[in-house]
């Protein structure tokens, strides 16, 4: 379990990192969908650093696990929240775009849960 949930909660760190990173460097796949959204360009600064921080967490917590759990949970509400964005949006196609950040940053929660 252990060599799983490392694999998980690294690959999951790198993931929602590369969203922070895409957010800051204003990558056009991200900020058109945010424009439409109706997410504020004053909130992506921070959106950003959110993940960022989430990211980092989930890297620390392979050795200080309650980082780990405070930073998992942080990141599913991040995604939940960005899921109930996007469909307030009516963007229904999009739900995947949050869901594939949703997914791994769960699982490396449920990983370390159970760790």
């Amino acid at each position: 379990m252990s060599i799983a949930f490392t694999i998980v909660t690294v690959a999951a760190a790198l993931w929602t990192g590369f969203s922070a990173y895409s957010i800051w460097a204003k990558a056009p796949y991200v900020v058109e969908p945010l424009r439409h959204y109706g997410v504020p360009q004053s909130w992506w600064f921070w959106l950003g650093l959110a993940k960022a921080a989430g990211s980092a967490g989930l890297l620390v917590g392979l050795a200080v696990p309650w980082i780990g759990i405070a930073a998992g949970t942080g990141l599913v509400l991040y995604f939940l929240g960005a899921v109930v964005t996007v469909a307030r949006a009516r963007a229904y196609g999009m739900l995947v775009a949050p869901l594939m950040y949703l997914v791994p940053a769960a699982a490396a929660l449920t990983l370390g849960i159970l760790v």
